[in-house]
């Protein structure tokens, strides 16, 4: 179904910034704006009210985040958005029930999908570029399976196909670190996203100050409630199967895939099972780093990114 057709079966699509009180015009310039000066905006689809961010370069096609478990839109990284926004409009989405965004979160990877295409439709984007991280690249590759005309190029960082190595549950010694309480609470991020090298661990401290800079109409925490319905799905999706990885050959899109040498979050081996099974894909590995390469290596992956993306 094509974003006009979805348009006319009951969207009720209507823009506005966090805390205003009249409603802004579908048509709102993104231009100008930078990670943390864009205002979150909110589209009101079938009874679920998404927050996102828009901004940049509003020429050739955007690129959309999809964002990983437990993050909203402040763990975006700005030194990534604000150099992808140079030369293309970006797109940070909250996905249904998590921070700002209402309604009931899925949990099925298939439901996500089905709600993140829902908003891209609903801002009027008939062509994007998807960027999925951990979960985030999960519903990427649904959302290009369902909807291939929408995708043009897809990267997928930190993730795995369905019924991937090792992705049915997260490792025992991996698990409790999503349920540490620390304070401030995303120091959590350091041994999720980072390998424990001195190295590492600054370069995480480095992305967790740029990911605190924003200081105003920062998002909501994601309930307890959405995480357990997230978890659910990672697992779903995870589980493994006879003839699991079949879909990834309908993924003809051109693909970059990214991790680091040990993910211990979704197991690296799986970035080379992507790369083996999509038809047009290829795959980087950072060195000396976990879940979250691209916070690390991050003006090495810009250029990455922004060379495949320009193609």
């Amino acid at each position: 179904m094509n974003s006009q057709a979805s348009m006319s079966s009951g969207m009720n699509m209507v823009e506005s910034e966090a805390g205003a009180d009249a409603a802004l015009s579908s048509t709102v310039d993104s231009s100008g704006y930078m990670h943390n000066t864009v205002p979150t905006r909110f589209a009101d689809v079938d009874g679920v009210r998404f927050a996102y961010r828009r901004f940049g370069n509003q020429s050739g096609a955007p690129i959309v985040l999809l964002q990983h478990f437990m993050g909203n839109l402040d763990n975006y990284d700005p030194a990534i958005t604000d150099a992808l926004a140079e030369g293309r409009e970006v797109v940070l989405t909250d996905n249904a029930a998590v921070g700002l965004s209402t309604g009931n979160a899925p949990e099925t990877v298939a439901g996500m999908a089905r709600d993140a295409a829902s908003l891209i439709d609903a801002l009027g984007l008939e062509e994007v570029d998807l960027f999925g991280f951990s979960m985030g690249g999960y519903v990427a590759q649904q959302i290009v399976v369902d909807r291939p005309e929408l995708v043009r190029r897809l990267i997928l960082v930190g993730t795995g196909p369905r019924g991937g190595d090792g992705m049915g549950q997260l490792a025992p010694e991996t698990a409790p670190l999503f349920g540490q309480v620390y304070d401030p609470q995303d120091l959590m991020w350091l041994p999720i996203f980072f390998s424990p090298s001195q190295s590492s661990q600054a370069a995480g401290r480095r992305f967790l100050a740029r990911i605190r800079t924003r200081t105003q109409d920062r998002d909501a925490p994601v309930a307890e409630a959405t995480v357990a319905a997230h978890s659910a799905a990672a697992r779903e999706w995870g589980a493994a199967a006879p003839g699991s990885f079949d879909y990834l050959k309908e993924i003809t899109q051109p693909t970059l895939v990214v991790n680091g040498s040990k993910d211990v979050v979704v197991p690296t081996v799986n970035s080379y099972i992507l790369q083996q099974n999509l038809p047009n894909a290829e795959l980087i590995l950072f060195p000396d780093s976990n879940h979250g390469s691209h916070f690390q290596f991050t003006e090495r992956f810009n250029r990455f990114a922004i060379d495949f993306l320009d193609r």
